[in-house]
């Protein structure tokens, strides 16, 4: 992990950079695979998942009776700790449900807000070197209890040509409508633009990496809306010196499991800790099955110290994180300061990982700086709001003068005479 001390705010801005690639660079290979499924359909997908997952398929839609009968190869405890976050996560996106708003802004005119689901959804579940059943929990219960009708789900084959049966079991449990083999570029282009197998959706939810990232920014560009640009996994963690190294290692560790391209950063006011931390990085680092993958990442990440906490807390919000752990004595300040982060987790006792799974906040967050402009994944995400309005008479001889006169200002004379007319019926 790179070093920097005390750095002026002019360096932020390098400090700051991801280990991302440039849309740019892979906007012409996301442009073939959208042209070639958008031309051959299922045939493209076939020598897709031939090319990028060595699995011959021919046929992608996993049956509904081997989604059912995954519950049998799941242990009993995994079972039981799904159970317990798919109640943790439906409870608190239950409670993000809101009633219609109904106002008469002046009397004679009603104006209301409804929320309804997005009738199609499309899930992208990552399923490569760790399938991440965990994100169906995080994206169907949402989906289910906004009232989406068909939920459609991709996550890439294993070398057998299915999809592991934790994912299964949790789309099951979860009320997913249908499920398909099918992942990277090729798996958004199929959701976007519908094949002979997989049916269109409205909408496309799902972290991925860079190839699935770039695949939904250009998706969005067509009939199709998206969550976010959820990239690549990343961590802050803020401390201070009563901080335990143990605890921040494996925070910054268990980001840093996720892919080589993760990025995790600390931020301390104590440089003292450094040292210690940076041991108990390396102890752990050799007890994990997935240390590869983690000492990649950490290639790619920093060590930031300020003397002062309002420095600190100005670089956090500058950075954006996508998960920000606050792991200090005093954390009032870090709190009531947050302006930019993905999901915060509060304290020496919360780590990142509660979030992951079962606290009951939602995991597919904003990367990449992103958080200065999106939220999280919640119910609203899975809604659209409509608004209506209802005039009578009342409200049309109080108002429609009004109107009259913007539209004539703007010389939308057409405009005007809708109003006029009806004003005129009424004399």
């Amino acid at each position: 992990m790179k070093r920097h001390n005390n750095p002026s705010r002019s360096e932020w801005g390098q400090v700051c950079l991801r280990p991302t690639a440039t849309l740019e660079a892979m906007m012409p290979t996301v442009k073939t695979i959208f042209d070639a499924v958008k031309k051959t359909g299922d045939q493209a997908l076939i020598e897709y998942t031939l090319k990028f997952d060595q699995v011959d398929c021919t046929s992608f839609q996993i049956p509904a009776e081997t989604i059912s009968e995954a519950k049998a190869k799941i242990p009993e405890p995994l079972r039981k700790a799904i159970g317990q976050a798919h109640r943790n996560i439906t409870a608190f996106h239950s409670a993000q449900r809101t009633n219609p708003i109904r106002i008469e802004t002046q009397p004679g005119v009603q104006c209301w807000q409804e929320k309804l689901p997005i009738e199609r959804v499309g899930l992208y579940i990552p399923g490569g070197s760790a399938p991440l059943f965990s994100t169906v929990l995080m994206l169907a219960i949402p989906a289910k209890i906004a009232g989406c009708k068909e939920i459609v789900l991709c996550s890439p084959p294993q070398i057998n040509g299915t999809i592991a049966p934790e994912i299964r079991y949790a789309a099951h449990l979860c009320g997913v409508t249908q499920m398909f083999t099918l992942g990277g570029a090729q798996a958004i282009a199929a959701l976007a633009l519908g094949t002979e197998s997989v049916p269109k959706v409205d909408k496309i939810f799902g972290p991925g990496n860079q190839f699935v990232t770039a695949a939904k920014q250009y998706a969005s560009q067509g009939s199709v809306a998206i969550d976010m640009p959820a990239g690549p996994s990343e961590v802050l963690v803020a401390i201070d010196a009563s901080a335990n190294p143990a605890f921040v290692a494996a925070d910054l560790l268990s980001q840093a499991e996720h892919g080589p391209d993760s990025q995790v950063v600390l931020v301390t006011t104590a440089p003292e800790k450094i040292n210690e931390i940076q041991k108990e990085i390396e102890i752990q680092l050799k007890a994990l099955p997935r240390k590869d993958i983690a000492a990649k990442a950490l290639e790619n990440s920093k060590i930031v110290s300020f003397n002062k906490t309002s420095m600190a807390i100005e670089f956090i919000n500058h950075y954006a994180p996508e998960h920000y752990i606050i792991n200090v004595v005093d954390t009032n300040p870090y709190v009531k300061n947050v302006r930019h982060a993905g999901s915060v987790f509060i304290g020496a006792l919360t780590p990142e990982s509660f979030g992951d799974y079962a606290s009951g906040t939602n995991h597919t967050l904003p990367t990449n700086g992103y958080a200065r402009q999106y939220s999280g994944v919640n119910l609203d995400s899975f809604q659209k709001a409509i608004t209506f309005q209802e005039i009578n008479s009342e409200g049309i001889q109080s108002l429609g003068p009004a109107v009259e006169i913007m539209a004539a200002a703007e010389g939308l004379e057409g405009h005007k005479n809708a109003v006029s007319l009806r004003l005129k019926s009424l004399q």
